[in-house]
């Protein structure tokens, strides 16, 4: 009779360089994979979904605030990440930039904690722009909130372009290239960047094309959190594309 030993091979933790944890909207089919394609292969990305229903409004957005300690508990349990990112720009506008971060710290052990507003802002402070263009898919109202607040937080914001839209899955079906149309048309000649807001939007794809184009800077949010999460913990993404990658240096954080 012949008896087979199984070897059990003992489980250690990846051995990512860094570990990034992404609070989505349950609506969103572009972010994780935007964001994996600009992270270096050697960072972990670790998602989680927020609960979340089209449309997309204020009011909904707002309610996601009741789920988003769920999801951040929910996420890696026991392990403290590097940095949680919330993956939402109106959602973080709807809810309060400074209400947001302080959810995410309370739900999830982590070194730092950012939103795509967090993170543009830090981005087009990085490139020295103080006069923007803004580009959205989103619907008046969310355009006014986030033309505000941005301007609130001391930048000239010459303009908010929007594409008039509320759902999730159609702003991901909108092509890069007509991205860099729309980009184009909202670009106001004295703007310093051009920010493209959701993370929903494939907007990442449609920098390089942009950025030739205008002969400036172009910021778009799922670009800002890779971007942003990189520079709090030291590390560079030399494959991501645009000018705001440049001012990245490989470090260790304070």
């Amino acid at each position: 009779m012949r008896i087979d030993t199984l070897v059990t091979a003992t489980l250690t933790p990846a051995t990512d360089r860094a570990r990034i944890g992404l609070l989505g909207l349950a609506t969103d089919l572009n972010s994780e994979a935007d964001l994996r394609r600009m992270l270096p292969a050697d960072v972990g990305l670790y998602c989680n979904r927020v609960r979340h229903a089209n449309p997309m409004t204020l009011e909904t957005l707002r309610s996601v605030a009741d789920d988003l300690p769920r999801a951040g508990r929910d996420l890696l349990p026991g392990l403290t990440l590097d940095v949680v990112v919330y993956g939402c720009t109106s959602g973080t506008l709807a809810l309060g930039e400074a209400e947001t971060l302080a959810l995410i710290a309370r739900s999830k052990p982590s070194h730092y904690q950012t939103t795509p507003v967090t993170a543009s802002l830090a981005a087009l402070e990085r490139l020295g722009a103080r006069r923007v263009s803004i580009l959205t898919p989103y619907r008046a109202d969310v355009n006014r909130a986030l033309g505000e607040y941005y301007a609130s937080r001391g930048l000239e914001v010459l303009n908010v372009s929007g594409l008039d839209m509320d759902d999730d899955y159609a702003m991901t079906a909108i092509r890069p290239e007509t991205i860099v149309e729309a980009g184009l048309r909202a670009m106001a000649p004295e703007a310093d960047a051009l920010f493209i807001s959701c993370t929903a939007l494939r907007a990442s794809l449609s920098v390089a094309a942009l950025e030739t184009a205008l002969g400036r800077p172009v910021v778009t949010s799922n670009q800002a959190i890779v971007w942003h999460a990189l520079d709090l913990v030291g590390l560079t993404a030399p494959a991501a594309p645009g000018q705001l990658f440049d001012t990245l240096q490989e470090h260790t954080p304070q």
